[in-house]
C-alpha cells in the first residue's frame, strides 16, 4: 500500500503540482484546504505523515498541530512561509518533526519525508528489557514511560530521544550521534531542533538543567543520561 500523506494547504498553485510529485514518488496525497477539513480527515484517515501549512483560511496550522499531538504521534512536517527562528522553535515545541520554509524544493521535501518515515518505522531488533532509573521507568518495547508511577505523554521524537539516551545510560552521547540516530544521518536542518527536544524532555521529566537528576549536558560534546546504578 502507498503511504498516505495528509497535505494541509490552501493554495492550489502549491498543492496541485506537489501532489503530483508525491504520487510519482509512490505516495498517496490527500489534500485538506482548510483547518476544519484537515481535522476531519485526520480523525477518520490513517496517514503516514502530515504536511502542514500554518496559514489557512479558517485557522492557524499550529492549532492543528496541537490537536493532533493530543492523541496522535503521526509525523508532522510543517511547510510555511514563516521562517524566523522563533517560528521554527515554536513549531518544533508543538511537536512537529521538521520545518521547511516556502518556497521549497519538492525533491528536498520528499527526501525529508522519507527520512522522517524511516525513523517512524525502525527496523525490528531484539526486544529490550524495561529500564528503571530512580523513579523513572522506561519500557522501550512498549514505548511507555512512567515517572513516580504516572505515565508521561511523550511525542514520538521525545520518546526516541529518551530511548537513545537510556540505551547508553552512564555514557556520553554526542550531539552528532543523537542527530544521526534520532533524526537522520541526512538531516538537512539545524541542530537547534535537538536543543528544543532536550528542553521539552527535561520539562516532562521535571529535571532542573542547573541540577539535573536524569539528563546531563556535557558542554561542547553532547548529553549523558544517569545510569541506574547511580541511584543505588
Amino acid at each position: 500500500m502507498k503511504p498516505r500523506v495528509l497535505f494541509v494547504e490552501d493554495e492550489a498553485s502549491i498543492y496541485e503540482p506537489f501532489s503530483k510529485a508525491l504520487s510519482r514518488e509512490g505516495f498517496e496525497p490527500v489534500v485538506a484546504p482548510t483547518a476544519k477539513r484537515a481535522l476531519e480527515l485526520a480523525e477518520d484517515g490513517d496517514f503516514a505523515i502530515v504536511l502542514l501549512d500554518l496559514t489557512l483560511p479558517d485557522g492557524d496550522g499550529r492549532d492543528i498541530c496541537r490537536a493532533l499531538r493530543r492523541n496522535s504521534s503521526v509525523p508532522i512536517l510543517m511547510l510555511t512561509a514563516r521562517g524566523t527562528e522563533a517560528d521554527r522553535i515554536v513549531g518544533l515545541e508543538l511537536g512537529a518533526d521538521d520545518y521547511v520554509v516556502k518556497p521549497f524544493s519538492g525533491a528536498e521535501v520528499i527526501a525529508r519525508i522519507r527520512a522522517i518515515l524511516r525513523r517512524a518505522t525502525p527496523e525490528p531488533t531484539d526486544t529490550p528489557e524495561p529500564v528503571s532509573v530512580g523513579a523513572l521507568d522506561v519500557d522501550i518495547a512498549a514505548r511507555r514511560v512512567h515517572l513516580k508511577g504516572e505515565e508521561l505523554q511523550l511525542s514520538r521524537k521525545e520518546f526516541d530521544l529518551l530511548a537513545e539516551l537510556i540505551r547508553h545510560a552512564g555514557r556520553v552521547v554526542t550531539r552528532e550521534q543523537l542527530m544521526d540516530r534520532v533524526w537522520d544521518e541526512n538531516w538537512f536542518g539545524s541542530t537547534k531542533t535537538l536543543d528544543v527536544h532536550i528542553r521539552w524532555l527535561r520539562q516532562k521529566l521535571g529535571d532542573d538543567p542547573s541540577e539535573p537528576q536524569y539528563l546531563h549536558t556535557v558542554r561542547g560534546v553532547g548529553f549523558r543520561f544517569t545510569a541506574p546504578e547511580e541511584f543505588s
